[in-house]
């Protein structure tokens, strides 16, 4: 009998941000992502306790999923964090550093938190609204007659990620091999009910990532599998027949799961179901099939008899292969044993083998290119993860951008010149304005600035190295500067462009640095789109996934400074 003990009182913990351990926990985890941002992030190595497997990252969900968060506040603005990486792929960092930046800087006002959510509610709508505006000055349009804009999103992406390890050529090839993938899962002929294509990374570690190629078509690894000499069987001289199944081709008996099997006696069940199958192959042969594709295990002697037959087999592919199998043959799986419909046929144009680091590859040619293969290299097993991760991202961030064509400057610029824009937006507003938050004027200066600077704090965070950081009071673009430079030195003869690229140090602009009394000012667009196609390298940022990332950072540390009392259950 196990032993009874005295049920627990639940822990009731009021005003829970009033503890130091609360404050202290919520400052490491700001500390930890503030560091890893931008593309001279510091790496994070995470282990558990007892030692095991180490990960390199500075990747928002790797590192949060392998963070131990145990208090309840910091593990709902985790969750969020995680959930608009989830969904929308990128700007995770760019989440979690606002929504601590704001948390602490709203706890340290000396206002009710009821207050300062209202205002912060209405600052949030300033900024969505001004970001869906045309009037917005650091947002671009995306222009898809040209790829250079493209380009660089996924060339921002992939840099951003340091633990890839990626020099600029590897980075322009392997962004060029992306954006390449991306297009060919696009279908030529638009339809109502348009449906993109897939890119299926394969893994090829401890290589050179100049040796990454892209595949039209698909490519399925075959160890231990010699390809046929014989020709193979084609319905023409450009098509072969290709039957796909979803269920097991082995020979078990796992038709019925449930339930009571009659055999006659004498009869062998093992033997009825191989005579099934090997019907089922003749039924394949003379309907001119060519290849055969089980997700799982097909019988030797079934394999035997459709090779001697110059049909192809292949089994083993896995679940995941069965989708873009479907999706670029036209093929519908199979899940029976039984008579077989003309209609769940698929097509090849083509059948070849590919050689590619000791490995063999049969490479499966679609009439139309909608999947495609990428061989993707790296160094190493942490590099190749990591890469594999931004290419992932930045395949998510292209749809998004197809969806709403637009991108927002990246390098700090749109934190720097939003903060710009809301501080002076903010001095101008009307006394209804203060009347329907229920504040005074000096309250919502108060709780502005700090809202400014918790956007600008963002921008701050790029810079990893003791450098100085400006803004221009013409654009209100993010300017670096490095450190050790005089005390008199002219900032032009320090600065050689901004953030994102766009602006340089020709265009003589009113630096100061920032959050040092920089004043007022309202921020202009230097939004020109002969001046966005003629450079190459700029660094922007998904606009969807930005604009959502900013909402969700703003709603997160409003719900936490509402938290007054956590109830925890010690049973």
């Amino acid at each position: 009998m196990s032993r009874i003990e005295v049920k627990k009182p639940s822990l009731c913990t009021n005003e829970p941000f009033s503890t130091e351990s609360v404050s202290r926990s919520l400052s490491v985890l700001s500390e930890i992502v503030k560091s890893c941002y931008g593309r001279s992030g510091r790496l994070k190595q995470l282990h558990n306790g007892m030692g095991g497997y180490v990960c390199t990252t500075s990747q928002s969900c790797v590192l949060l999923g392998g963070l131990s968060v145990t208090h309840p506040v910091l593990k709902l603005l985790t969750a969020s964090v995680q959930n608009h990486k989830s969904r929308f792929s990128d700007c995770g960092l760019f989440t979690a550093i606002l929504c601590c930046s704001l948390v602490e800087n709203f706890r340290r006002l000396n206002l009710v938190s009821c207050t300062v959510i209202k205002i912060s509610k209405h600052l949030l709508s300033l900024c969505t609204d001004y970001l869906k505006s045309e009037a917005c000055g650091c947002r671009i349009s995306v222009d898809f007659n040209s790829t250079k804009t493209l380009l660089c999103l996924v060339r921002s992406i992939l840099t951003s990620k340091p633990a890839c390890m990626l020099n600029k050529k590897e980075a322009d090839y392997i962004s060029t091999l992306i954006l390449k993938a991306f297009l060919l899962t696009i279908p030529h002929n638009v339809e109502t009910n348009v449906a993109l294509g897939k890119c299926i990374i394969v893994p090829v570690k401890d290589k050179r990532v100049a040796d990454s190629n892209l595949f039209p078509g698909l490519l399925i690894e075959i160890p231990e599998f010699e390809f046929p000499k014989f020709p193979v069987k084609r319905v023409s001289s450009s098509t072969i027949k290709m039957a796909l199944f979803c269920i097991s081709m082995s020979g078990d008996f796992l038709g019925a799961r449930e339930g009571t099997v009659m055999v006659k006696h004498g009869v062998s069940l093992d033997s009825a179901i191989l005579d099934q199958l090997l019907n089922l192959s003749k039924q394949m042969v003379n309907d001119g099939v060519g290849l055969v594709v089980c997700q799982k295990v097909i019988h030797p002697a079934l394999k035997q008899y459709l090779k001697e037959q110059r049909v192809i087999t292949v089994d083993r592919v896995g679940i995941a292969m069965m989708e873009p199998l479907s999706q670029m043959t036209g093929s519908q799986p199979i899940a029976s044993l039984h008579s077989l419909s003309s209609s769940c046929y698929g097509s090849l144009k083509d059948l070849r083998t590919e050689t590619f680091a000791s490995k063999e590859f049969l490479h499966l040619i679609p009439h139309d290119t909608l999947v495609c293969s990428l061989i993707l290299c790296n160094r190493n097993e942490t590099a190749w993860g990591e890469l594999k991760l931004a290419c992932e991202t930045a395949e998510h961030v292209l749809l998004l951008t197809v969806k709403q064509p637009l991108a927002l400057l990246g390098g700090g610029c749109t934190e720097t010149h939003l903060a710009s824009y809301i501080r002076h937006k903010s001095f101008d507003m009307c006394s209804s304005t203060f009347k329907d938050l229920c504040c005074s004027p000096a309250e919502y200066q108060i709780v502005s600035d700090a809202f400014c600077c918790s956007v600008e704090s963002v921008a701050c965070c790029l810079e990893h190295d003791g450098g100085e950081i400006l803004i221009d009071r013409h654009y209100g673009h993010f300017w670096s500067v490095e450190s050790g430079f005089p005390s008199d030195s002219d900032w032009s003869n320090l600065v050689l462009k901004c953030g994102c690229g766009i602006c340089n140090n020709q265009q003589n602009l009113n630096w100061c640095v920032l959050q040092r009394q920089c004043g007022r000012f309202a921020p202009k667009s230097c939004y020109n789109e002969t001046c966005v196609n003629s450079k190459d390298d700029l660094v922007l940022d998904c606009f969807t996934a930005k604009y959502n990332g900013l909402q969700v950072a703003v709603e997160t540390a409003n719900l936490i400074l509402e938290v007054s009392c956590i109830i925890e259950d010690q049973n």
